[in-house]
C-alpha cells in the first residue's frame, strides 16, 4: 500500500511517502514558516524527486490533532483536498499516537507531550506489548501535575517526546519521576509517524474526516464569554 502522509499539527511540518513497510522519502522543516506556505510545496517537491504520481497513492493520511488549531486545520484541509481530488480514501491519525509509533521500544511508557498553553499539555500514554502499540489512555488536555500523578502509577521508566518534552523534562524529574528524552531525531511530530499509524487504520471518504482539537479555540472561547 502506497501512503502519502502529512503532519502539520505543531511548529514542525512534514510530508512522507511510505510503502509496504518502507519509508521511501520524507521532507521535514522546523523553521517556523507558515504551513500554508510550505506544506503543499513540500509535497509537490517530494513526489517530483521520488518520481511518483499522486494518482498512484492508495491512501492519504494526516495528523488530525490535537495540536495547534491553525496547523491542524491546514493539514486536514490539505489532506482532504488531495484525497477528494484524487478520489482516494483518507485516514486521520491522532498526533500523539503517531508520535508514539516512532519509539518502537518495549519496557517503557511512551509519553508524548505537546504544549497546549494555558498551563496544560496535550498527552496520551502508550506502551508496546507483543510488538503492538497499546494505548493506555485517551488523548487529553491536562495539567503537568495531573500527568505527573498518572506517571507515578507505573513501574516502568518513561520516555518523553513531542514539542513539550524539552520544557517539561526537568519538572517531571524534579517530581521524582524517572523520565528521559527521546533522541531529537525522533522527538518531534513527523509524517513518518502518521504513516505508521495509518497502516492498520480504517480509511474513510475525505468528506467524513474532522479535526480533533480536544478543546475550543481561543476565538470560540472569547465568543462564548
Amino acid at each position: 500500500m502506497l501512503i502519502l502522509a502529512i503532519e502539520s499539527s505543531a511548529k514542525p511540518v512534514s510530508c512522507a511517502v511510505y510503502s509496504d513497510g518502507a519509508l521511501l522519502g520524507q521532507y521535514f522543516q522546523n523553521n517556523g514558516l507558515t504551513h500554508s506556505r510550505t506544506l503543499l510545496a513540500m509535497v509537490e517537491s517530494l513526489l517530483k524527486n521520488l518520481d511518483i504520481s499522486a494518482e498512484n497513492f492508495d491512501l492519504v493520511a494526516v495528523a488530525r490533532g490535537p495540536g495547534s488549531f491553525t496547523g491542524v486545520r491546514i493539514g486536514v484541509s490539505a489532506a482532504k483536498g488531495l484525497a477528494w481530488g484524487l478520489d482516494k480514501p483518507i485516514t486521520g491519525a491522532s498526533t500523539l499516537e503517531a508520535m508514539a509509533y516512532q519509539i518502537p521500544q518495549s519496557g517503557v511508557i511512551i509519553c508524548p507531550v505537546m504544549d497546549a498553553r494555558r498551563g496544560q499539555v496535550y498527552n496520551a500514554l502508550f506502551e508496546w506489548q507483543d510488538s503492538k502499540l497499546v494505548r493506555l489512555c485517551e488523548d487529553r488536555a491536562i495539567s503537568l501535575e495531573h500527568l505527573a500523578n498518572d506517571l507515578k502509577k507505573f513501574a516502568q521508566p518513561c520516555i518523553l517526546l513531542g514539542d513539550g518534552a524539552g520544557i517539561n523534562h526537568e519538572a517531571l524529574n524534579n517530581s521524582g519521576i524517572p523520565v528521559s528524552l527521546a533522541p531529537e531525531l525522533l522527538r518531534y511530530q513527523t509524517a513518518y509517524g502518521v504513516a505508521l499509524a495509518a497502516v492498520n487504520s480504517n480509511p474513510i471518504p475525505a468528506i467524513e474526516l474532522e479535526p480533533s482539537y480536544l478543546r475550543p479555540s481561543q476565538a470560540e472561547r472569547e465568543r462564548w464569554n
